[in-house]
């Protein structure tokens, strides 16, 4: 069995599309279509009507490439809507980036968008739209994107794991993704918490084996504490790049993943008989989000003998010639938001950068926060100066973690910095990618409300 298939353990098995569909992305001439749709599908309230999906019936599939290799994509937009698609993290071309307005028209019913770009990095990224971001986001347009490296080392298993929140009435219908509390604070979470669109399955794997979790956090506003029980591993990679500096995350030290971030572990998994438990751990209290279980005869491999992942090739910042710009999160007085268009508006704005509110789907109203000249090195300093945290996400760039005012981090890279409560961090970069590169917040009421900007290499 190909480990791609060891996706979906018989226990699961009884509930349709307990595990994500895969679309390994055929090298030809003619583009993949995605089919941008309405769905309908049981979140555990009964069929909900109204989702977002790339099919009728089932959460947007495991889109997988390989690196180096050139992919086309036709998104087409069957909903009354407009949409478009934003490969986050991905360091494509800048008109491959699926930013309205800054990028490209958004895509307007039954028409199409056809995306062609070669992923420079391996690891685990995702897909969502950029026009509509709130509702359609919310209503489950999330779907994670694999960059696979023939370098990697081989799993036995491997499992990919999207968590995302819905807002459910007591019927199970849809409610509103929003509060104006909720976008002036910390967002609104949802009331259901689902992994792959299902609340706490169970996947099967090869007991003894070594298998790889990819996580992504594609909700509009939770942020996930995670920590894993039953079993032994470690941190792999961090929004798609390898490390090997952070911690294992358990109930006494949970990973936080904020929205838009990723991390890869490689689990050893225990004999048949012991379930391994991935866990939310919030104030409130614990949560299952999905369970693994052990099956077969034991392979009895050993995490210890896993060699690390490759490396994607990133230019090192110049930190001694690097120039510094500085960027303020915080709030702006409560006015009426800038005309979003055809992208929608939540119909007020609270936040800006540098005092500039941008919903980052709409026709830019102010210039760039910052030009960046090509193949320079750069420090931003990110100065969040409100009660909330942000998690800063910079489109079409990585940067490194250099520090904060507030606690030790790790120097990893990244594309989403999570920016605690009145916490100054410094991140650096080289501005290899030129274009006009979307900045903000990925609490989506907070970006909507003003909380985004753009950053421009020339």
């Amino acid at each position: 069995m190909d480990r791609r298939e060891f996706f979906l353990g018989s226990a699961a098995a009884l509930s349709l599309g307990a595990a994500l569909g895969t679309n390994a992305l055929a090298q030809t001439d003619a583009p993949s279509i995605i089919n941008v749709q309405n769905a309908v599908f049981d979140l555990g309230k009964g069929l909900t009507q109204g989702l977002v999906s790339t099919s009728a019936d089932a959460p947007p599939p495991v889109l997988r490439m390989a690196k180096n290799r050139p992919v086309k994509l036709r998104v087409h937009n069957q909903l009354a809507d407009y949409t478009s698609m934003h490969w986050h993290g991905l360091r494509i071309a800048n008109k491959m980036d699926g930013v309205p307005y800054l990028t490209q028209f958004p895509i307007a019913p039954d028409e199409s968008f056809d995306y062609e770009f070669t992923p420079p990095d391996s690891g685990t990224y995702w897909y969502h739209p950029h026009c509509q971001t709130m509702e359609q986001m919310a209503h489950g347009l999330t779907g994670v994107l694999v960059v696979e490296d023939k370098n990697d080392p081989e799993f036995d298993a491997e499992l990919v794991l999207n968590l995302k929140d819905f807002h459910l009435d007591k019927t199970g219908a849809l409610d509103s993704p929003y509060t104006k509390r909720g976008a002036a604070r910390g967002g609104t979470m949802g009331n259901v918490m689902t992994t792959n669109w299902l609340q706490n399955p169970i996947y099967d794997a090869p007991a003894g084996g070594v298998v790889r979790l990819r996580i992504a956090a594609t909700d509009t506003a939770r942020i996930y504490r995670l920590a894993l029980s039953g079993a032994k591993g470690k941190v792999v990679a961090m929004d798609g790049h390898a490390t090997e500096l952070l911690p294992w995350p358990t109930p006494e030290n949970s990973l936080v993943l904020a929205p838009g971030q990723r991390v890869d572990m490689a689990i050893e998994l225990p004999a048949e008989g012991t379930a391994v438990t991935l866990s939310h751990h919030a104030l409130s209290g614990s949560r299952p989000l999905a369970r693994i279980r052990p099956v077969g005869q034991s392979l009895n491999h050993a995490l210890d003998d896993l060699p690390p992942l490759a490396r994607n090739q990133l230019a090192e910042p110049d930190l001694s010639a690097a120039e510094t710009h500085e960027f303020l999160f915080g709030w702006t007085p409560e006015a009426d938001p800038q005309n979003n268009g055809w992208c929608g508006s939540l119909g007020y704005s609270f936040w800006s950068i540098n005092k500039k509110p941008w919903p980052g789907d709409a026709e830019p109203n102010v210039g760039p926060l910052a030009e960046l000249k090509l193949g320079k090195s750069y420090i931003l300093r990110l100065r969040n100066e409100s009660p909330n945290d942000h998690p800063i996400h910079l489109h079409g760039l990585v940067f490194k973690l250099l520090r904060s005012n507030k606690r030790d981090i790790p120097q990893i890279w990244t594309d989403t910095a999570h920016l605690l409560k009145d916490e100054t961090m410094e991140v650096a970069l080289v501005a290899d990618n030129l274009g006009d590169w979307a900045f903000h917040c990925h609490v989506i009421e907070h970006q909507k409300t003003g909380l985004a900007g753009y950053l421009s290499v020339v």
